[in-house]
């Protein structure tokens, strides 16, 4: 059995786990391939060990996903594809492997559905402008994700040269997360890009994220000297960023690490992330332990040891705000729970029924109750 240290996949981080998963698909004449860019309606560049291709998925593939978008490829995914016979240059992608790790988001909108915006990740920097684009809330709102992906959170406050005192900053977001790495960097300067480097070791896959703006292309340009990533300036009205990256893309870096670049997202709604969310706040479900009730609200009831942290200044009352907020959120997507008698209990219930029976059925019409 060959080594995957020597197989062409290596440098994308082919490794003895991935082989090991793709062992079945291996016996089915399948080959391995990880997908590089996310193209529209489910086509994907993949990179395989004969080189890169322009994959599709098959209608089997569709079948067994059932419209779900989590069950398609993400940029970072490693998949099963064939070439395709008498077409030079495509693929049939056949199989998914299970991913290790995930960064989410609910879809854009009011569509309650998952969006994944990339897959495998071992790293993701959470990159902030120090411009008028800066906010906290904002940064804490990514951590969560990042902690409910899988992946090692790293805090990226970016344009240090447009901001009269980035210590500062740093010293307060470092405050508000403690335990996070923050890194302080500029583009322009090169300031900071020694310590991003230090993550960037072969192999291993970094993924840039953000909102529009905050520089994670000009970032990844300067990692990635040949990756060429299209850059644009913010709106000097209001610091607001252009949407100059439009699909997620994986590049190679000259250090050997992986590196992928996403859209800026104007909103990032978590999506069941509610142990993310404790995890991310573990100091205040610590406190919350040596309340003297257990329904303690952190509010105005005696004894609570949320409050005297926020009175002696070891816990920053907008940090509460922020979980506050979150577990809020959380719950609101809770779906609720209805007793299988709830609808036959309505008063009348057995009237509307006869009623829609009597009637022909009309989808113009059709209403659930």
């Amino acid at each position: 059995m060959s080594d995957p240290a020597d197989h062409p996949l290596a440098p994308y981080g082919w490794d003895a786990a991935w082989a090991a998963a793709f062992a079945p698909h291996a016996i089915a004449g399948l080959e391995p391939a990880r997908v590089v860019v996310e193209l529209r309606r489910h086509y994907y560049a993949v990179v395989t060990a004969g080189g890169e291709l322009l994959a599709e998925c098959t209608g089997k593939f569709h079948h067994e996903a059932k419209r779900d978008p989590v069950a398609y490829p993400a940029v970072g995914d490693w998949v099963a594809v064939a070439p395709s016979a008498g077409a030079e240059g495509r693929a049939q992608l056949h199989a998914l492997l299970p991913r290790r790790s995930r960064f989410v988001r609910q879809a854009a909108g009011g569509e309650q559905a998952q969006q994944i915006i990339a897959a495998n990740i071992d790293v993701a920097f959470l990159v902030s402008g120090l411009d008028r684009n800066y906010n906290p809330k904002r940064i804490q709102r990514f951590l969560v994700a990042a902690r409910d992906s899988g992946a090692t959170p790293v805090i990226v406050l970016n344009k240090a040269d447009l901001h009269p005192a980035p210590e500062a900053v740093r010293e307060e977001i470092e405050r508000l997360v403690p335990g996070v790495p923050v890194v302080v960097t500029s583009s322009h300067t090169r300031r900071g890009l020694k310590l991003l480097g230090g993550h960037a070791s072969p192999g291993r896959t970094l993924a840039f994220v953000g909102s529009s703006g905050v520089g994670k292309s000009s970032l990844i340009n300067r990692l990635a000297r040949d990756a060429e990533l299209p850059i644009g300036e913010v709106r000097e009205k209001d610091a607001k960023g252009r949407h100059t990256t439009t699909r997620r893309e994986l590049v190679l870096a000259p250090s050997g690490a992986l590196i992928i670049d996403t859209p800026g997202m104007r909103e990032l709604q978590l999506w069941d992330a509610d142990e993310a969310v404790e995890e991310a706040y573990a100091d205040i479900a610590e406190l919350a332990l040596r309340c003297r009730f257990t329904s303690c609200r952190h509010e105005d009831e005696p004894g609570c040891a949320v409050r005297a942290a926020i009175e002696d200044g070891t816990l920053p009352p907008e940090r509460l705000a922020s979980y506050r907020k979150l577990k809020a959120e959380q719950a609101a997507k809770a779906p609720t729970l209805r007793k299988p008698g709830a609808v036959a209990s309505k008063p009348g219930w057995k009237q509307k029924a006869a009623e829609r029976a009597a009637k022909p059925f009309r989808h113009r019409h059709h209403r659930e109750d």
